[in-house]
């Protein structure tokens, strides 16, 4: 069997999907995709093409260093994306080529349903409890939203008292019968982290994603001793070189990989086990659409740490196109009391409806997020 042809499709709300199909008729997806960087990860792929072409699909390691360490210049947001993608696809062929789940193909199922947890409040939080209880009714109960809108390096004490009440009402309305995440997605600052934390912690939030910015990593251990709240980090790191220093040295009791910007699941196989060794929860970040959440469930069947799956289902970044809107297999992706089971289906799991994928990509958006600015006209972090 030989690849013949790799194929990208943007499509709402911002995703990018590759197809690879080979010689004898099987074909993979993958989504090869930085929010925002769509084009720009597109055009990596068709580069990294050259390597892909008239080769074995099967040999799926080889390949994934030969992409990796082809390149004199290697790792980074883009280049990991697009092999992720390509990782993906690959997954997804040899999976149907054998007729069976990649997480067979990975040694086997630890569990038998993940449980996953629903984004509230938007980029800035608003509503939350009354989207709170439209999922509880669902069968949800497990929740991430984000923590503060934009903070200056020094902010003053009604910004944190802010966002602090946010939080105290939400566990004011639910008591425990919740648990919720709360995402300060490397809006704040290390001096106001240390703030937040203290005042956070009588309210109990199950983690903190992106304490700080990963440039800032060096904190998290410190931040860690100063806080009883778990510390979830990892969207913004693109290898397992780039989590050995992370692991060694503390701080973080969650890992959060994306399968579509860390190197697919070859990579982020092998970040959850590192993970383990140090007795850190494996919880894979995907905002994105099916096939990188396919992708993720995939390696969460075979991660004993994975603790908690993000999913895009009716996420604030989703107005054109939902989750499932370009799946044929539906029924596969069912939550039930907030879990997914075990995609039955041979290779990823997900059949897309190319159809509607190809009318989709006649005229997708070019999704971007928003830059924010402080009052005296400065960026702030988004």
């Amino acid at each position: 069997m030989k690849i013949v042809r790799l194929s990208t499709y943007h499509a709402a709300p911002r995703w990018l999907f590759l197809k690879i199909e080979t010689d004898e008729g099987i074909s993979g997806w993958g989504e090869p995709v930085i929010e925002g960087r769509a084009q720009t990860v597109e055009a990596a792929v068709h580069e990294l093409s050259e390597y892909l072409i008239g080769k074995d699909p099967s040999r799926i390691n080889d390949l994934w260093q030969t992409l990796y360490r082809g390149g004199f210049y290697r790792g980074g947001a883009i280049l990991m994306s697009a092999i992720a993608g390509i990782d993906q696809a690959l997954w997804d062929i040899k999976g149907k080529v054998l007729g069976v789940p990649v997480y067979e193909l990975l040694g086997g199922r630890v569990r038998d349903r993940m449980k996953t947890y629903r984004w509230v409040g938007g980029d800035r939080p608003a509503d939350i409890i009354a989207q709170i209880k439209s999922y509880q009714a669902l069968g949800f109960d497990t929740f991430k939203f984000n923590g503060t809108e934009e903070l200056k390096l020094i902010d003053s004490p009604r910004n944190i008292d802010a966002a602090v009440a946010k939080v105290a009402e939400i566990r004011q309305a639910f008591g425990n019968t919740i648990d919720f995440g709360v995402d300060f997605h490397g809006r704040v600052s290390v001096p106001m982290a240390r703030v937040l934390l203290r005042e956070l912690e009588p309210h109990n939030p199950l983690f903190v994603e992106e304490p700080v910015l990963p440039e800032q990593a060096e904190y998290y251990p410190r931040l860690a001793d100063a806080t009883s709240i778990p510390l979830a980090a990892g969207e913004r790191m693109y290898s397992r070189f780039e989590f050995k220093s992370v692991l060694a040295g503390g701080g973080l009791s969650i890992l959060q990989p994306d399968l579509s910007h860390a190197g697919g699941i070859t990579e982020c196989f092998k970040i959850a086990a590192m993970a383990e060794a140090y007795d850190v929860g494996f919880a894979p970040h995907c905002p994105l659409g099916p096939v990188a959440l396919a992708a993720c469930l995939q390696v969460d069947f075979v991660a004993h740490n994975a603790v908690l799956q993000e999913q895009s289902i009716g996420i604030h970044y989703n107005g054109d196109a939902d989750l499932l809107d370009y799946v044929l297999n539906k029924e596969d992706f069912q939550c039930i009391d907030g879990n997914i089971a075990a995609l039955p289906k041979p290779g990823l799991g997900v059949e897309i409806d190319e159809q509607r994928l190809i009318e989709a990509s006649r005229n997708p958006p070019a999704w971007r997020n928003p830059v924010w600015r402080h009052a005296d006209g400065s960026v702030a972090e988004w």
